[in-house]
């Protein structure tokens, strides 16, 4: 006889005496128990665990745009190692690659308002010609355009619903040090002079109609707007101001000569206002706040259409004058709650729509908005880490040494510790004219992830604050901006939320620059500095601004210094001049197609450190302008960075 496996029926206890009831219930409660914690160990992926790639490659389709008749909707995507157009018709949904170049990324495009796609080939910093391309997309066939030799710059300003084969473009063939104006046929490729560049005008606005009424010309530190009434007429002055009241066009009303603007003038705080071309008088305020700049606004030209403007507080912010266009973002946020929304494109009929949705957590997605039926559908993939893995951006503020009131955000890692906690500094480009804001930045997850809380300032100087905070920055980049840094890691010193020992520095351009600063200048501060393509010599930095800054010299002097007047300070704040005062370790990289890498400045740097015995690692990036220009150059410099980070901030006591 085959004896039967024993079996445990613990589905029936009635069987059982009280104490193997108990023995068995206790049995069970454990198994349960194990199989949870399994269950959620292998489900509960760490932060730290997520690779370095996750965070730093793009997703598979970037750039989309939609035709101004709205039957495609295009996009860049790699096609044999390189960015390439691609097509997609709304119509049927059939996708077709568009372009194979093998040679050159295209990095940007733009659509005419014939439906053509115009592109450029730049050869970042080698002896080689610029060129333009149009591409036809019906027949898919791709035409240079325009080639142009390597010092001369080539701009693309406006294409023009009025006249669809001819767009308005800049050149400084002419002239190196200044760009003129030309009408270019994108059906011919034959180019017109348009407007010759005085030598001093600096932005041009082009009207609906294609035409140029405004323009902006700087002389010295002073700014001039002018105004012509028609193409036959000489340009007038109606603004005339220092460069610190600032005037800057947004486009034409369409009621008289009367335009929109962006003006600080008579204020601090930047304000949307209406202004007589006639005479260059403010008509009224459309929209202002008494604690931020207003720093965008959408304007559609064909319409002369003013529809809303945002700008940044802790989190961004908008304000609509287009009912229109308020019912649409009304809808999208119902769509995607949660998200900061931006329309990045549109039709001609105003039926189709390319959305940008964000968050703190996730890069988002792209989406088409299409207006009959309210239909929103994803365009790009879910590349990224998962949101519910990244961090919180939050805002926080204090006071600095002088009593400014200085905003910025802290990332912390995940979990609940709040105190003691290694902090990275990671200083923005800039200083001015830039600002970090609330959003997805993958470089601050990152560091988050591994453990790090990031701390993100917005220093003396940063754009967003007003004039009087964006002029106390002036000559301040090796002084009080500094200051606002440090004091920025006191007080999350003070406040318990950063260990003392464990801070590090880190940024790229001018954060660059100000990690090289933190550790030249408050050496006890930060345990160890990362530059990307930092500046190292402020003297010569300014001293050998491109000749195409000409024009705006004593604006840059008064903002920086003047090489000759204030050559002490320059050199005093300067890391090259400051070797001897480091003593943490540091890690650069340099893109060495950078057009202001002084090579030889760098390296002289790099040796003195090196004898001294500094700890100094010297990553040049070959064939790049920037470091990490590509998902795979970035992806490797991160994973070079948390080494680093780890080997001198969480491996030391």
């Amino acid at each position: 006889m085959t004896k039967k496996a024993a079996h445990t029926n613990f589905a029936n206890l009635s069987c059982y005496n009280p104490k193997q009831r108990l023995m068995i219930r206790s049995w069970r409660v454990l198994f349960f128990c194990c199989l949870a914690a399994a269950f959620f160990a292998c489900n509960d992926k760490k932060a730290d665990d997520i690779p370095a790639s996750d965070f730093f490659t793009s997703s598979e389709k970037t750039n989309f745009k939609i035709s101004p008749n709205g039957k495609y909707v295009s996009y860049l995507k790699l096609h044999n190692g390189k960015r390439n157009v691609f097509i997609k018709k709304l119509d049927d949904g059939s996708e077709v690659r568009a372009t194979s170049f093998t040679d050159f990324d295209v990095n940007d495009y733009f659509w005419t308002f014939d439906n053509q796609v115009l592109f450029g080939k730049d050869n970042f910093g080698k002896q080689a010609p610029h060129q333009l391309f149009a591409l036809d997309v019906q027949t898919l066939k791709t035409r240079v355009l325009l080639t142009s030799e390597p010092k001369i710059r080539t701009r693309i300003l406006s294409t023009n619903r009025l006249s669809p084969d001819v767009i308005s473009i800049t050149m400084n063939k002419r002239d190196s040090a200044q760009a003129d104006v030309y009408k270019l046929n994108v059906r011919t490729g034959k180019t017109d002079l348009y407007l010759v560049n005085p030598g001093n005008v600096t932005e041009w606005f082009v009207d609906a109609d294609g035409s140029i009424k405004l323009v902006k010309a700087t002389e010295g530190a002073e700014e001039t707007i002018l105004f012509r009434s028609t193409e036959l007429s000489a340009f007038k002055p109606i603004i005339k101001n220092n460069f610190r009241n600032s005037v800057r066009p947004i486009g034409f009303t369409g009621i008289k000569n009367y335009f929109y603007a962006l003006s600080n003038v008579g204020r601090d705080k930047t304000a949307v206002v209406e202004i007589d071309a006639a005479d260059g008088k403010e008509e009224r305020v459309l929209y202002a706040s008494n604690t931020a700049d207003m720093q965008r606004v959408e304007y559609i030209k064909s319409r002369r259409r003013l529809e809303l403007t945002a700008w940044d507080e802790a989190k961004p912010k908008k304000h609509f004058f287009d009912k229109g266009i308020e019912t649409i973002y009304a809808e999208l946020d119902k769509q995607l709650a949660g998200y900061e929304i931006s329309i990045t494109g549109r039709d001609t009929s105003e039926q189709r729509f390319i959305v940008s949705a964000v968050t703190d957590r996730s890069r988002g997605g792209i989406y088409l908005y299409e207006r009959d039926g309210n239909k929103l559908t994803r365009l790009n993939d879910n590349a990224g880490p998962n949101p519910d893995d990244m961090s919180p951006m939050e805002p926080i503020s204090y006071h600095a040494t002088d009593g400014l009131f200085i905003n910025g955000y802290i990332t912390y890692p995940q979990g609940d510790k709040r105190t003691n906690l290694p902090v990275v500094v990671f200083a923005h480009d800039g200083p001015f004219g830039q600002r970090d804001s609330w959003g997805y930045r993958a470089e601050t997850q990152f560091l988050a992830s591994r453990g790090y809380a990031v701390l993100q300032i917005n220093y003396r100087g940063s754009s967003g604050y007003g004039k009087l905070f964006y002029n106390a920055g002036f000559k301040e980049q090796g002084g009080k901006i500094q200051q606002d840094i440090l004091d920025g890691v006191n007080w999350l010193v003070q406040n318990k939320i950063a260990n003392p020992n464990k801070v590090a520095i880190m940024g790229r351009g001018f954060g660059g620059y100000s990690a090289l600063y933190g550790v030249s200048f408050f050496p006890n501060k930060y345990n160890c500095a990362i530059a990307l393509d930092a500046p190292i010599n402020a003297f010569t930095y300014i001293k050998e601004l491109p000749s195409f800054f000409k024009t705006t010299l004593q604006k840059r002097y008064e903002m920086f210094g003047d090489p000759d007047k204030d050559a002490d300070m320059l050199k005093s704040i300067s890391p090259v001049f400051n070797v001897g005062k480091v003593k943490s370790p540091l890690l650069m990289f340099q893109g060495e197609l950078d057009m202001r890498l002084n090579k030889g400045e760098l390296e002289h740097y790099v040796r003195g450190l090196q004898r001294r015995n500094v700890p100094i690692t010297y990553v040049p990036q070959k064939n790049e302008r920037w470091s990490g220009q590509t998902d795979s150059s970035k992806t490797k410099i991160y994973q070079q960075i948390e080494k680093f980070l780890h080997d001198n901030m969480l491996a030391k006591p």
